[in-house]
């Protein structure tokens, strides 16, 4: 879902440089949900066969056979791997590109240079990405109790032990964002394996939060992330949703490879681990058992970081 998202603003800035192109996206069919609910594409388009290659390869088949009628001028693939390079093959247009699977480059970055590869002029990303039922997202909020207060999102949703910010740590932030926003409200999305995180959360942060964990699909919590003042985040996908949709983002990145993975713009800062020895380990635990990485940066660091990006926001 991560990857997927990465692409959206690199798309609709090309899409911006060249209103006149029709562009359709295939992706898997469990990673359709976003795409489908922004004014981007004319079609978006599930390749079926979840995780299981083979039934992804069968499928590819007929999909692709099915939409070669079409005569696509174009073909970018932003996935490059053996089922999408077989799909563009069978499309056979004429002239396409490959995303770069191996530079130690972010992965919007790859992005935008596999579209300006395809033989396209030079394009800006757009962070402004139109959802088709915006209103979704803020009836969601005010059924959960939201009365137009600042919305900042608390994301410890980091996939591994070695990426998690310590729970205390989003609690005092809280704190100083209360002291220094007044009325706000701590938003926490996310599914169901985020519940604990959630609770504990709710408990010693208390009324300001709105848990809405387990209770949104992916277009909703990205609809609902349009709504949102500031992002605190680990390495996961409601961050990318963040940052994508041009929101004051903070990334923390434990043991992941910022240089693949982090946000990009001058609306998003991302905290790593590249400048330890031991940075960007990608390891499930971490070897000194203390992810020294990511608590080193306390609350206060974070406010400070906060602080800077939202001055430089209202420049």
């Amino acid at each position: 879902m991560g990857d997927v998202t990465i692409t959206l603003p690199y798309i609709q800035g090309f899409k911006n440089a060249y209103p006149d192109v029709q562009i359709d996206f295939l992706t898997r069919l469990e990673n359709t949900t976003i795409p489908s609910c922004i004014e981007l594409f004319c079609h978006v388009y599930a390749l079926k066969g979840g995780t299981d290659v083979r039934q992804q390869v069968l499928h590819a088949f007929l999909l692709g056979f099915q939409l070669r009628s079409t005569g696509y001028d174009m073909v970018i693939d932003l996935q490059n791997n053996k089922v999408s390079r077989l799909i563009r093959k069978i499309l056979a247009p004429k002239a396409w590109s490959e995303f770069d699977r191996q530079s130690p480059t972010p992965a919007g970055a790859r992005t935008q240079n596999s579209i300006a590869s395809a033989g396209l002029d030079h394009f800006d990303p757009s962070f402004n990405l139109k959802i088709k039922n915006l209103k979704r997202g803020m009836n969601i909020l005010t059924n959960a109790g939201w009365t137009g207060e600042r919305l900042v999102l608390l994301n410890p949703a980091g996939f591994l032990p070695s990426r998690n910010w310590p729970l205390d740590n989003y609690v005092e932030l809280s704190r100083l964002l209360t002291n220094f926003l007044g009325e706000v409200k701590f938003l926490i999305l996310g599914i169901d394996r985020m519940s604990d995180k959630a609770t504990y959360l709710e408990q010693h942060i208390g009324d300001p939060v709105i848990n809405l964990t387990g209770r949104t699909s992916p277009d909703e919590a990205f609809a609902i992330i349009q709504h949102v003042a500031l992002t605190v985040s680990e390495d996961s996908g409601l961050m990318h949703m963040s940052w994508v949709s041009g929101k004051p983002t903070i990334a923390l990145f434990g043991s992941s490879r910022s240089d693949w993975s982090r946000p990009l713009g001058d609306h998003s800062v991302c905290l790593n681990s590249a400048d330890l020895e031991c940075g960007e380990c990608m390891q499930e635990n971490c070897q000194f058992g203390d992810v020294r990485c990511l608590t080193r940066f306390t609350p206060q660091m974070i406010m400070e970081e906060i602080l800077k990006l939202l001055n430089h926001q209202n420049d």
